[in-house]
C-alpha cells in the first residue's frame, strides 16, 4: 500500500512538471530590443516576438537594434516594418547597447541608403513582410546588395501570410510613408532630399499576428485613431494583447490610445511603445510622463517594454511569466 501510494505521489509529480511545461512551451515571448538595458528609453520601437512553435519575428528594427551584429538578435525568421520613416525602419543605430541616455541615446552609426532593416535581413536571411508598396522596394534593395528580392514578401490589407506557426495580416493606419531621398541611390535620392521631398511608399500599415497557441496580438505601428481598430482588430481578429504607440504628435497621444484600449478593442493587456520620452528610470515609471498617463487611463493591465526582458503571454493575452 506504501509502494502503491509513493507510485501514485511520483505520477502525480511528473503530471504536474508536464502540465507546467506545456503550459509554459505554448506561450509566446516578446523581447523589447531597446537603447537601454532595463529601460524604457526616446528610441524604443524594437520587438521580437517568439511563437511557441520557435518563429522569430522583429517587428520596427528602428534606431536601437545595434545592426546586424546585436547580439540580442539570435535567429529572425521575419522583419516587419510599419513604415518607411527612419525611426522605424532604421537611418541609424546605436553603436551598442547602452551608448549614450535613455534620453539622448547615441544612434551615430548611419544605416543609409541600406537601412537597419536589410542589413539585418542580409545577415539573419530574414523574411521582410510589408504590405503597401513597400515589398518592392525592399526587394529591390536586397538584389542590388547581392541578396534574394524574393525575401521581400507582400500582404496586403484583408489578407494574411503565413510564416512558421504565425498568421500576418496588416491593417491600415492614419499617418505617412514616404521614403527619405537619403535611402535612394544616386541622383533621385539627391533631388528628393533637395526638394524636401519623400518617394511614394503606399499607405503606412499596422499588422495583426496570430500566433499558434491561439494568441492575437495588433501592432498599431504610428497611427492614429481608425474604424479597423474596432471593426477589424477587435471584432475580426478578437485581439487579446495590444502593442500600442502612444507618442503623441506623430502618433496616437497617451488619452487617444487609451480611447483605443477602452472603447474600440477593450484587449486582455497592454504594452505601450514609441512613447517619445525616457519614459522610465531603473525600471519604474517616470511620474507625469506620457507613459505614466497612459498607464493610469487604461482600463487593462499595463506591461512595459523594458529592453532586455522577456515576458510571456498565454493565449487569451495574460502575461505569465517576466511582467
Amino acid at each position: 500500500m506504501v509502494l502503491s501510494a509513493l507510485k501514485h505521489t511520483a505520477l502525480a509529480g511528473v503530471v504536474l512538471v508536464l502540465s507546467a511545461a506545456t503550459a509554459q512551451a505554448s506561450t509566446v515571448k516578446i523581447t523589447p530590443l531597446g537603447s537601454h538595458d532595463g529601460e524604457f528609453c526616446v528610441f524604443d520601437r524594437a520587438m521580437i516576438f517568439e511563437d511557441p512553435d520557435g518563429t522569430r519575428i522583429l517587428y520596427d528594427a528602428g534606431r536601437t537594434v545595434a545592426g546586424p551584429d546585436d547580439p540580442r538578435l539570435g535567429a529572425i525568421d521575419v522583419i516587419l516594418v510599419s513604415h518607411m520613416h527612419g525611426d522605424h525602419v532604421g537611418d541609424r543605430h546605436i553603436p551598442s547597447v547602452n551608448a549614450g541616455e535613455c534620453g539622448k541615446p547615441d544612434v551615430s552609426v548611419a544605416s543609409v541608403p541600406n537601412s537597419n532593416t536589410i542589413d539585418i535581413a542580409l545577415k539573419t536571411g530574414a523574411l521582410i513582410v510589408t504590405g503597401s508598396e513597400m515589398p518592392k522596394f525592399f526587394g529591390n534593395k536586397l538584389k542590388a546588395l547581392g541578396g534574394d528580392p524574393s525575401k521581400s514578401q507582400l500582404v496586403r490589407f484583408g489578407g494574411s501570410r503565413t510564416v512558421g506557426g504565425v498568421s500576418i495580416t496588416t491593417v491600415p493606419a492614419v499617418h505617412s510613408n514616404g521614403i527619405a531621398g537619403a535611402f535612394v541611390h544616386g541622383a533621385l535620392g539627391e533631388l528628393l532630399e533637395q526638394a524636401g521631398l519623400t518617394a511614394y511608399a503606399g499607405p503606412p500599415t499596422g499588422y495583426v499576428l496570430t500566433f499558434s497557441n491561439g494568441l492575437s496580438v495588433y501592432l498599431s505601428g504610428d497611427t492614429g485613431v481608425t474604424a479597423e481598430q474596432k471593426t477589424v482588430v477587435a471584432d475580426q481578429y478578437k485581439a487579446k494583447l495590444v502593442v500600442m504607440n502612444i507618442g503623441d504628435t506623430f502618433t496616437t497621444g497617451p488619452t487617444e490610445a487609451a480611447y483605443v484600449i477602452n472603447d474600440l478593442i477593450k484587449p486582455a493587456t497592454v504594452i505601450p511603445s514609441h512613447a517619445n520620452e525616457p519614459a522610465t528610470k531603473d525600471g519604474n515609471v517616470i511620474a507625469g510622463s506620457k507613459t505614466d498617463i497612459f498607464t493610469q487611463a487604461v482600463n487593462v493591465p499595463v506591461h512595459l517594454p523594458l529592453s532586455g526582458k522577456t515576458m510571456a503571454f498565454d493565449g487569451g493575452g495574460m502575461c505569465t511569466e517576466g511582467c
